[in-house]
């Protein structure tokens, strides 16, 4: 008779994430993941298939949990455009230790992305999940004459998305937080005179 798993699928993940958030892919071992997730080895590749598999769930477990963060922080606001630089402005104001962690979806473009297709196909769909949220927040500011109706937002989104990933970087290689607000400020200003 086969034994029924007794840990959580979902905090398993969530553990999971955390390590490799921290550690990056290469430098987690199986160990290290076990530890963290508190099961057995053969629970873990039961219930994932292999680190691979785990390294992707973790990745999607992120995808949600980011994006879902992302998408209040965006609502939190009656102004658009002020709703975006509270979450712009989140990236300096994290804790140092988080700032030193980075994005997890940054980290893995950068260790991974241009090796492993099935690591690609995930971030690519967290880009475009965050694409799109930018992109009606760019519309909702236009709509409401925070920004230029003529902009192109589609555009605009991408430099918004490419601006956060150069903050999560900047953040994660020690840049200071006042050199990180003054980058925001400098996008919105840029965003506003088009």
């Amino acid at each position: 008779m086969a034994r029924t798993k007794e840990f959580d699928r979902d905090e398993a993940v969530r553990r999971a994430m955390v390590v490799f958030w921290e550690q990056g892919y290469e430098a987690t071992s199986t160990d290290d993941l076990l530890r963290a997730m508190g099961i057995g080895r053969q629970s873990m590749y039961d219930t994932f298939g292999d680190k691979h598999g785990l390294y992707l769930d973790a990745l999607r477990c992120y995808q949600t949990e980011y994006g879902a963060n992302m998408a209040e922080c965006l609502r939190s606001q009656p102004s658009p455009l002020a709703a975006l630089r509270e979450f712009l402005l989140s990236i300096p104001g994290a804790t140092p230790k988080e700032r030193a962690r980075g994005c997890l979806s940054v980290n893995a473009t950068a260790e991974m992305a241009h090796t492993d297709p099935e690591v690609a196909t995930v971030l690519k769909s967290s880009g475009a999940l965050g694409l799109g949220m930018l992109e009606r927040i760019v519309r909702e500011a236009q709509h409401k004459g925070e920004l230029n109706p003529k902009l192109d937002a589609r555009v605009a989104a991408s430099f918004l998305l490419t601006t956060i990933g150069g903050l999560r970087l900047g953040a994660k290689a020690g840049t200071p937080p006042d050199t990180l607000r003054a980058v925001v400020d400098f996008t919105l200003a840029g965003l506003k005179s088009q």
